[in-house]
């Protein structure tokens, strides 16, 4: 009988484990502020209590506020109060798990103003923000954020700000652990849904009879989803770069050669020789470019005459730039990062006020009124503990730039990775997500010891390229024989390196470098396939009768999304 028990215990947890289902990941997140929050994302995860209705149930005070339990509206939060120091504040105890990957979202106001709060988890000794949003008065604004740790063991969450002169109000706290399985089954679903589409292909003979058992073969020759690196001019005279480049990439951005400080080096005598040489020679290749940049914001990257400029003179010149460069490229690029990493620096409002940005941005729009505009920073996605740049300061500005009428805007996320955070990535993601502009990831490189660099490089394409709302790729890989920028695809003689074996292995399935699907037609003279959207070739054959065709088609997304059963190509 013990036997049989132990038995049948066994078979309990194997059939519950075969049963394990994959919880799914929510890309939602709102950026307005609202009168009264949602509902916590997944129930609260390993939240107790996410929602206040059971009062102070789980929830506790931090540092030396008065935490007091409201209701209005029947919606019930805690508040923070009578708080002196910066993390005074409520918490909650919870335990974390080493490997496991965590996204945190939570609903935040303050009573008077606005003021940036940070969301905290306090392990080991150790802070690990997990996200922050700048919250408003009267009405509620979600932090959407995320952190994985280091070891496994007993955290602290806590709210945070350095205004201590405002309350902090909590509501609709969620924390959600996910396994490296079900983050991989994310990625995969997200493909299937935004990067690819179901192709059927039908088979005719010239009576228009379907052919079964005809062998099909389909190979990619362009990726429809842009993904490229950075060059440098060293390109237009080495094949072996040029081949190696071309066979790989849809898109490029030029480290230098269009920047102000390479075009204008002496007042009035411009040089767009080597720019205009470069962008020859990816459009004769199909390559797209992206325009970087109008103007830097760091004061450090400006023209030597520049700098000794102010008032009238200073606003003429940059006033010029921004006409000779936009008019010179208009219809050509595949957008403009204007003007380049302005909520780090602020260059140009220290010379024509507050609304610097605005104007340049205004300006190139109307030179060019179909160009789309990007706002391009660094550490929107790499550092959480950045306040000049995370997502609700970017958000900020955008909205500033947002009233510029007819404007076409898109969100340039530079993403410069040390360590990567890959749960807090995918959480601001999803916030930039909800603008509903389009995302381009454009400068990805990582600064990390050899033997971690290849693999942290993995994680930002793979979740950058997974995003629904990422509509571009490139990567700061220039390469230059005296040092790329932070790392390389290649050696000197384009034999990959780690990185770049990355970069080869991810387009192949993604269907890049010529991957070949191939298939076989039923009795209807049907063959169906999974595809990433681009350009492709196609080749029929037939044992039998010795007889083959071949063609060429376009799979978009536009195609498949529109089709409630895969898109038909006929041959």
């Amino acid at each position: 009988m013990k036997l049989l028990l132990l038995l049948l215990a066994f078979c309990s947890i194997s059939l519950s484990r075969c049963q394990e289902k994959l919880v799914p990941y929510d890309y939602s997140a709102t950026i307005e502020c609202l009168e009264n929050p949602y509902k916590p994302q997944y129930n609260g995860g390993i939240i107790v209590n996410p929602d206040l209705q059971n009062g102070s149930q789980g929830w506790s005070q931090f540092g030396n506020a008065k935490v007091d339990f409201r209701e209005f509206g029947g919606n019930k939060f805690v508040v923070s109060q009578q708080r002196n120091q910066s993390y005074d504040s409520v918490s909650q105890k919870v335990h974390l798990e080493k490997g496991l990957l965590y996204t945190f979202s939570a609903w935040l106001q303050v009573n008077k103003g606005n003021a940036p709060v940070r969301a905290v988890f306090k392990t080991n000794g150790e802070f690990k923000l997990a996200g922050s949003v700048v919250a408003e008065s009267k009405c509620w604004s979600m932090l959407k954020g995320g952190l994985t740790v280091d070891e496994s063991g007993p955290a602290e969450l806590y709210f945070e700000s350095e205004d201590a002169t405002v309350e902090i109000w909590v509501d609709s706290v969620s924390l959600q652990p996910f396994t490296q399985k079900e983050w991989n089954s994310h990625h995969e679903q997200s493909i299937n849904k935004a990067r690819k589409g179901a192709m059927r292909i039908k088979v005719v003979d010239s009576e228009g009879q379907p052919i079964p058992n005809a062998t099909i073969s389909i190979v990619q020759n362009k990726l429809g989803f842009p993904f490229g690196s950075a060059v440098e001019s060293n390109i237009l005279g080495n094949q072996q770069y040029q081949n190696w480049f071309t066979q790989r990439f849809t898109v490029t951005s030029f480290e230098n050669e269009m920047k102000w400080y390479s075009t204008e080096k002496v007042r009035g005598k411009e040089d767009y020789s080597t720019a205009d040489a470069m962008l020859h020679f990816f459009k004769s290749h199909g390559i797209a470019v992206r325009g970087h940049n109008i103007v830097w914001a760091d004061p450090r990257f400006q023209p030597g005459w520049v700098k000794s400029l102010s008032g009238n003179d200073f606003y003429n010149a940059v006033k010029q730039r921004v006409y000779s460069v936009v008019s010179r490229y208009k219809g050509q690029l595949a957008g403009w990062d204007v003007v380049n990493e302005n909520l780090h620096f602020s260059y140009f409002e220290s010379k024509m006020g507050p609304r610097a940005s605005y104007d340049i941005y205004t300006m190139a729009h109307n030179i060019d009124p179909t160009a789309t505009m990007f706002m391009n920073e660094y550490n929107t996605l790499e550092q959480p503990k950045d306040g000049n740049s995370s997502p609700a300061r970017y958000m900020q500005k955008l909205r500033e730039l947002q009233s510029i009428k007819n404007i076409r805007l898109a969100i340039g996320l530079e993403s410069h990775f040390n360590t990567p955070n890959i749960a807090y990535m995918r959480s601001a993601l999803d916030t930039f997500a909800a603008t509903g502009l389009p995302i381009w990831l454009t400068e990805i490189d990582i600064d990390a010891p050899p033997n971690v660099r290849a693999q942290y490089f993995e994680q930002v394409l793979r979740e950058g390229h997974a995003h629904p709302q990422v509509k571009g790729i490139v990567m700061w890989t220039a390469y230059n024989p005296s040092g790329c920028y932070r790392m390389c695809l290649t050696d000197g003689n384009f034999k990959n390196l780690p990185t770049g074996d990355v970069v080869d292995k991810l387009l192949r399935e993604w269907g890049g470098l010529r991957s070949e699907t191939t298939g076989v037609t039923d009795a209807d003279g049907f063959c169906e396939a999974s595809l990433f959207y681009g350009d492709y070739d196609i080749n029929i054959s037939h044992p039998f009768t010795n007889s083959g065709a071949a063609r060429n088609f376009k799979l978009t997304f536009n195609d498949a999304s529109s089709q409630t059963q895969p898109s038909i190509f006929k041959v």
